[in-house]
């Protein structure tokens, strides 16, 4: 990224104030990358652990397959799924706060007596895979803004502040050579106007 610039004392002021800016900026931001990173890989370690649980789960009641067969699908349905939003490491990710069922009623009587056992199966096999679901985005979410902290800790530290702190030694090396100038210039100026008086007297 090339830094515009100007020869001059406001410009010197600008960059030098850009430059503390992105100084004062950089431990924070490497804080925030540190804490993302222990952060997805928590995330992570929560999905993979329920994506487990769920696959567990799921084998336990491999046994009940044939039964399946017989249970209405439309007993139970997901009326609602309400998330709420929490910070992790600065940075908003969803989180589940409930799953509204809606359960038919139906006669216990007439039906198997497993129903009542297939339908709270189903509300636990559904937590955990909507769980595994949220938890794997909440790890992609948090693994994005890494990434992008990562980036600007890399523009700071890599390119702005060197770039910044290479444009100041530029201006002020060019100001000190103006000044020597027109110290020089003067001093020839001067010179001539004594030679110039010596000869007139």
């Amino acid at each position: 990224m090339a830094i515009k610039y100007q020869y001059n004392k406001t410009s010197l002021t600008n960059i030098g104030k850009q430059l503390k800016v992105r100084q004062n900026a950089l431990p924070t931001l490497k804080n925030k990358e540190a804490a993302l990173r222990v952060s997805v890989l928590v995330a992570k370690g929560e999905a993979e652990s329920l994506k487990a649980d769920l696959d567990r789960t799921m084998k336990e009641y491999d046994y009940l397959s044939a039964l399946w067969n017989e249970f209405e699908p439309c007993l139970i349905s997901i009326r609602d799924i309400r998330l709420r939003t929490i910070k992790t490491a600065g940075v908003k990710v969803p989180s589940l706060e409930a799953i509204d069922y809606h359960i038919k009623p139906f006669n216990a009587f007439v039906k198997p007596a497993w129903y009542a056992d297939g339908i709270r199966i189903l509300q636990q096999l559904t937590k955990l895979g909507i769980n595994s679901e949220i938890a794997e985005e909440r790890r992609r979410i948090l693994e994005f803004n890494r990434k992008k902290t990562t980036q600007k800790v890399n523009l700071y530290e890599k390119v702005q502040i060197p770039g910044y702190r290479e444009a100041i030694r530029k201006i002020k090396r060019f100001m000190e050579d103006e000044e020597n100038l027109s110290k020089a210039s003067s001093k020839i100026v001067k010179t001539r106007h004594s030679l110039e008086e010596e000869e007139e007297s």
